[in-house]
């Protein structure tokens, strides 16, 4: 089982920006697929961006152009670069860590509180 550490979220203004790291301190060998889901108070929770090891990305439409994730695969840790934030964007943000190509089953993090607020 592959335990995930996340950290960096907080509180920022609408326009601001917030960097996302997620690092599996156990069980990284052979991890495939990472990335971020998010989910806002009173919303199921939705899929925000992932990437393979191999480097293929996908964003949801909601942050295409406005967020970034990226990868250290040597370190087993994956970033979510979040710029342009706007208030919807509040919400807990989960990592997610699989070792086959999708996320739809995998370990998840414990999450950490993105809150876009002026």
């Amino acid at each position: 089982q592959v335990q995930l550490v996340e950290s960096g979220g907080g509180l920022v203004q609408p326009g601001g920006s917030l960097r996302l790291s997620c690092t599996a301190s156990r069980g990284g060998f052979g991890i495939n697929t990472m990335g971020w889901y998010r989910q806002a108070p009173g919303k199921q929770r939705e899929l925000v961006a992932t990437m393979t090891r191999s480097g293929n990305t996908n964003y949801a439409d909601s942050v295409k152009g406005r967020f970034t994730i990226s990868r250290d695969n040597a370190k087993n840790t994956v970033f979510l670069q979040m710029n342009a934030l706007k208030p919807e964007d509040t919400a807990v943000y989960y990592c997610r860590a699989s070792y086959s190509s999708t996320l739809d089953s995998g370990s998840w993090g414990q999450g950490t509180q993105v809150t876009v607020s002026s």
